[in-house]
């Protein structure tokens, strides 16, 4: 019996084959400028605090040291994995470390938008009454569905 396809697959060479369709891929490619651009637009966004949480919340001096140090090596780390997954959406083929960033990336999307969305566990598509929320959840939904299979992928590789 043949082995089905999935939507990421280790290769013998040690890569990993991502299929996905080319409106997925641009999407994918998209998604890390738009929130790129927010986080540089808008760093006090309340939605962004899942991405950058506070360190110290019962210390500020502590909280503001942390932030000196650390700030710029989260947001420079962040933006990285971003613009890796934007630059490698198009690939049908990447290394271990592309897909661990991959992997990164799309968490870290997922969180905005979980965060934006206030999701529940049981949340569903019909919760959302706003197209654009409802619109905002199915994209969530499947970048947890792209961020399962690379997931999955990189695990079979252990």
């Amino acid at each position: 019996m043949a082995r089905r396809s999935r939507l990421v697959d280790r290769q013998r060479d040690g890569s990993f084959v991502v299929r996905l369709g080319e409106d997925e891929r641009r999407l994918l490619a998209s998604l890390p400028a738009q929130l790129a651009t927010l986080v540089e637009a808008e760093p006090e966004d309340p939605w962004l605090q899942r991405l950058f949480p506070t360190a110290y919340p019962k210390d500020p001096d502590r909280e503001d040291e942390w932030r000196l140090l650390m700030s710029v090596d989260l947001h420079d780390r962040r933006r990285a994995q971003l613009a890796t997954l934007a630059e490698t959406a198009g690939a049908t083929s990447l290394t271990e470390d592309e897909l661990l960033t991959w992997s990164q990336a799309l968490n870290d999307l997922r969180l905005y938008l979980g965060t934006r969305l206030d999701l529940a566990e049981e949340t569903t598509d019909a919760d959302f009454e706003d197209e654009h929320d409802r619109d905002l959840f199915l994209l969530y939904s499947w970048l947890g569905y792209v961020q399962e299979a690379v997931i999955e992928a990189l695990s079979d590789a252990l």
